[in-house]
């Protein structure tokens, strides 16, 4: 098991509820604008845990915006909205933010990034727990 976080904001417009209401995650960039995430996101496993992102550089927070489960790793397009994605079940969809942890992980302005950093890590997993 993992925790995966993913960006939801798509030129300017936030996919964050399309997501909840599809029970998905994903990103919209094809194969051949993005083959590095499409090859990242055939790796996410099933019982991964997954949260939906914002972050801004100037900001002191990063926002969290919904932390789920992946229940089926195939991936999937849904044309409409994303060139891939898994289904997931969005346990907690109550937006909060935290302080932006210190380090030098600078993956936070990433499309989609394994999250390592302790701090967010128990966050993730204390809020994934109440709500549960």
């Amino acid at each position: 098991m993992a925790i995966y976080a993913f960006g939801a904001n798509y030129d300017d417009y936030d996919v964050s509820q399309d997501f909840i209401d599809n029970a998905i995650v994903g990103f919209g960039w094809n194969e051949t604008e993005a083959p590095d995430l499409h090859n990242f996101i055939s790796t996410l496993k099933v019982g991964d845990i997954v949260y939906i992102k914002s972050f801004s550089p100037s900001s002191s927070d990063l926002i969290i915006k919904a932390i789920g489960i992946i229940t089926n790793n195939k991936v999937k397009a849904i044309p409409e909205l994303v060139s891939a994605s898994v289904d997931v079940n969005w346990i907690n969809t109550n937006e909060f933010r935290v302080l932006k942890p210190d380090g030098k992980n600078n993956v936070r302005l990433n499309s989609m990034y394994e999250e390592f950093h302790p701090e967010i890590q128990k966050i993730i997993l204390e809020k994934l727990f109440q709500a549960a």
